[in-house]
């Protein structure tokens, strides 16, 4: 049976529907950036307050700028939006359901204006982004928006034509300040610190390049609410697609599989009004910084402690290299002794308990997600999750031994072969010039760090330079079990 409204009433237990009617649904949210995450965290809060009666009236309107995202809109206008949701609790049992908040998506490259004029809508209050950790164009150590961008550089000298979402989201605001409609809210929902406060300055500094009263207009109208989101998604596969079709007969060209735990911290800054998420678990808070800091300085940068060293030693499912109690233990003593003292007090949390629901959510087999995700797009995960704990940490005199392990596992990884000679295929932006310099590793202990565009100054701190150089050296040496079995010995406790 294809996923359609059409059909939807003859989808059959234990999968759920939407009990609201999805022709009265209409678009109050743009979103940027739909895949498996967005799908299985905002769409799914939304659809579940969508079945409580509300919100009929924020139905996501997704737009892809990307080339990958054409799939996207084809699929999705396929099924009407609709899209299987499959929770995989680490007890094996699941829980299934048929998603309704997408109600309509939008490809800009089809036509550019169009999508201007729907982000000029006043139904739309807020545009929001998963548009991953590179997609904001930022130098990683400045912070500073790229404007030699190509892409950035052709939009600034023909903004009636825009690629990119800076391109777009100005051209539709400009618009609705040119016919006095109010602007809509910002809302970032990717894993970078103060992602609300990036937004701000990545999307300020594109409008004062292309037009400085609407960059005034912006600073003065538009907010940007800091988040923090946490569902463990991995990426769709085939065996995922036949899964769904023989489990319960549903033809899904795309449905999302993903873990049971779910967490979003939201900032409440909202210009035109927001859905009434705090109704279906969202955490609404005046700082979501704290927060933030905990998931990414303990999840996320937790996620690029065992990706390499377990990618390396011949791991590929990430449960296998977290029910390893050498890998384990070593990202428990990574969170306790080098994460732990930059984050700040979060009343209510119990960050021990916190890091070893981590290690149980890490260590769940039936979401089956894979080391090499996690060591995927690391020029702009490592900067952004792991380089902030290294430079808090040296400011403060704490250690960093661990942290250099981390990187320096990177570093060998970036070799493009693993430790029983099979080669790596490197998943980066920066792919080509990281695998080069990589190549000199073995000349040059710290020739991975020298590229100050990725860690600005810390080879020159013997404090950092002097652990990471252990590592790597064990790392080519003895592989990487030994070298963790070696660092375990050697840190303090």
């Amino acid at each position: 049976m294809h996923l359609s409204n059409s059909t939807l009433s003859a989808v059959e237990a234990p999968v759920s529907v939407p009990t609201y009617d999805r022709s009265g649904v209409t678009a109050g949210i743009v979103h940027f950036g739909v895949g498996g995450f967005h799908r299985a965290h905002q769409a799914m809060y939304l659809d579940r307050l969508m079945n409580q009666g509300e919100a009929l009236d924020w139905g996501i309107c997704g737009m892809g700028v990307m080339p990958s995202d054409a799939r996207m809109r084809d699929v999705l206008r396929a099924s009407d939006g609709l899209y299987t949701l499959v929770v995989k609790n680490p007890d094996g049992t699941r829980e299934e359901r048929v998603i309704g908040s997408i109600v309509d998506y939008v490809y800009a490259p089809d036509d550019p204006a169009a999508a201007v004029e729907r982000l000029a809508d006043p139904a739309i209050r807020i545009v929001s982004l998963t548009i991953t950790e590179g997609g904001y164009n930022f130098h990683h150590v400045t912070g500073e928006f790229d404007l030699d961008n190509p892409d950035v550089r052709h939009d600034l000298a023909d903004p009636g034509h825009p690629r990119t979402v800076f391109g777009l989201v100005c051209a539709g605001l400009a618009l609705r300040r040119e016919r006095g409609i109010a602007p809509f809210t910002i809302m970032s929902c990717d894993n970078i610190q103060g992602n609300g406060d990036m937004a701000r300055r990545t999307f300020t500094a594109y409008a004062e390049a292309l037009d400085p009263a609407l960059a005034a207009w912006l600073r003065e109208n538009v907010p940007f609410p800091n988040s923090m989101v946490d569902r463990i998604t991995p990426v769709t596969t085939d065996a995922d697609r036949a899964d769904v079709a023989q489990r319960y007969g549903i033809d899904d060209a795309w449905p999302v599989v993903c873990e049971d735990f779910t967490q979003w911290v939201l900032e409440d800054s909202f210009v035109s009004g927001r859905p009434a998420y705090e109704k279906v678990g969202v955490q609404v808070v005046d700082d979501v910084v704290p927060y933030e800091l905990m998931k990414l300085r303990l999840l996320n940068a937790s996620h690029q402690g065992l990706c390499y060293f377990g990618y390396l030693a011949g791991y590929r499912a990430v449960h296998d290299v977290t029910r390893n109690p050498l890998f384990s233990t070593f990202l428990l003593r990574y969170m306790d002794e080098e994460a732990t003292p930059t984050l700040s007090p979060l009343p209510g949390v119990d960050l021990d308990a916190y890091k070893h629901k981590l290690i149980e959510r890490f260590s769940n087999e039936y979401v089956a997600d894979t080391v090499a995700r996690l060591c995927a797009e690391s020029s702009d995960r490592i900067p952004k999750w792991l380089m902030p704990v290294v430079r808090e940490n040296l400011a403060a005199g704490r250690q960093v031994g661990l942290s250099a392990a981390i990187v320096a596992s990177w570093a060998r990884y970036d070799e493009g072969v693993d430790e029983h000679g099979e080669p790596i295929a490197i998943v980066d932006r920066m792919a080509d010039e990281l695998r080069a310099v990589a190549q000199g590793n073995r000349e040059d202990v710290l020739a991975f760090l020298r590229n100050r565009q990725v860690f600005g100054d810390v080879v020159d701190d013997p404090r950092f330079t002097e652990p990471y150089a252990a590592a790597l050296t064990a790392l080519h040496r003895h592989g990487s079990v030994a070298t963790l079995e070696q660092i375990m010995g050697n840190v303090p406790a």
